[in-house]
């Protein structure tokens, strides 16, 4: 049998799998018993010929994203990610209700979160001040930056340091541009992966992970804004609230809605201000949208 090595998935080239292994790529194929294999996964793979290898296990990982795919099924985004990075802007417009939902899927599935307003060189209305001052005082990180400018770029570079991030936010927010700052030669970077794998020219489609400059790593997925509530049921869409914690278990019933139900201890909370009012309405927005399962 051929000697192990472990390796790094850094993206998806066609059919294959891009692992780096001390600096060096090899187009791999997984072996078919595997689970699909995400970008960020670690491997241990062997060599199958020149220049090419196979995956014969995944290393455990500590995180997983999911995506929805067809048939009501999921598929995994990437692995092993610390931070999930939201983006939002005031233009187009800026959607809590969609920031609340990524919220609670990191809650879920203990994600560290931050929250990055781009374009901060735009006003701010009054109800966006109020709406980012509820995040902020629920511990969530909040930088304000702007692509255009270079305004808090280096903060939030210092942020990903000694991680591994992945960038999400609705279409229009300012995302590529971003991704464009933290990896300026990304194509570069593509082409030489491409290469190193014996694939000529071949532009990723999937998610792709990129080493900063600065240190730590990037994952850069086109198309994970549409990471939505598939797996999450109503009780964990709850539980996505963090200002909820101290009260889930605390009310009348066991299986309480907390809605108009009787003695809920999270509409108690609402209703003196404990719980913000704004943050308890997109929580029932989502909880609509999803199965009512528990």
């Amino acid at each position: 049998m051929s000697e192990l090595n472990e390796g790094l998935a850094i993206a998806h080239l066609g059919q294959g799998i891009a692992v780096e292994n001390r600096g060096q790529i090899t187009l791999c194929q997984p072996l078919r018993k595997l689970d699909t294999v995400a970008v960020g996964d670690k491997v241990l793979w062997s060599e199958a010929g020149p220049g090419q290898g196979r995956i014969e296990q995944i290393l455990p990982r500590h995180s997983l994203l999911m995506r929805p795919a067809r048939n009501g099924k999921t598929r995994p985004v990437a692995a092993n990610i610390d931070t999930v990075v939201v983006i939002f802007a005031m233009e187009p417009h800026y959607d809590c209700l969609l920031i609340d939902q990524y919220l609670a899927i990191c809650e879920n599935n203990k994600f560290k979160a931050a929250l990055v307003l781009n374009k901060a060189d735009l006003a701010l209305t009054e109800a966006a001040e109020n709406d980012l001052s509820v995040y902020v005082a629920l511990g969530y990180p909040l930088f304000k930056v702007s692509a255009k400018t270079g305004l808090g770029l280096e903060e939030l570079k210092r942020s990903l340091q000694h991680q591994v991030s992945i960038f999400t936010g609705q279409s229009g927010v300012g995302k590529s541009s971003l991704t464009n700052v933290f990896i300026p030669d990304k194509d570069i970077k593509i082409n030489t992966i491409s290469a190193s794998a014996k694939l000529g020219r071949h532009t990723t489609t999937a998610a792709t992970l990129y080493h900063l400059k600065e240190g730590g790593d990037l994952i850069d997925s086109p198309g994970v804004a549409i990471f939505g509530l598939a797996d999450l049921s109503a009780s964990e869409l709850a539980y996505g609230y963090r200002e909820f914690w101290p009260f889930i278990g605390n009310c009348q019933f066991n299986d309480c809605r907390h809605e108009q139900d009787k003695g809920c201890a999270i509409r108690a909370a609402v209703e003196d201000g404990t719980i913000a009012a704004s943050r308890y309405q997109r929580f029932l927005k989502l909880k609509a949208k999803i199965p009512l399962k528990r």
